[in-house]
């Protein structure tokens, strides 16, 4: 019949039917399952392999964060310029200022989604 002793069989289907022994393989296969979604996100954090479209998406943001300020700018510069005649052009002063401001925001936003500290 068989060439397994009768204690063999008797082992084999109590130790997988245990709690313990199932719990730990469970906790095998869960941390099996952990450590590779982690694996998986280290590697997509560390590549960034960004399309041509990504590229132009960043370009486009960065030029409207710095021509909407600058367009204001000039805009409000124009109007007090019409309001209140000065020796000073305001619309030369908000225009370089809206462009600062712009600058400064691209920066900022830069260095926060690059990582950079």
């Amino acid at each position: 019949m068989d060439d397994q002793t009768p204690a063999e069989d008797d082992e084999t289907p109590n130790r997988d039917l245990q709690p313990d022994h199932l719990q730990m393989q469970n906790q095998r296969e869960i941390q099996k399952r952990i450590a590779s979604q982690e694996l998986r996100k280290l590697k997509a954090k560390n590549e960034k392999h960004h399309t041509i479209w990504f590229g132009l998406g960043m370009f486009g943001l960065i030029g409207w964060s710095v021509a909407i300020p600058a367009v204001l700018g000039a805009t409000i510069g124009m109007w007090i310029d019409s309001r209140w005649p000065t020796p000073y052009s305001w619309s030369l002063m908000l225009l370089i200022g809206g462009i600062a401001l712009g600058c400064f925001n691209a920066w900022k936003w830069l260095h926060k989604e690059g990582g950079i500290d």
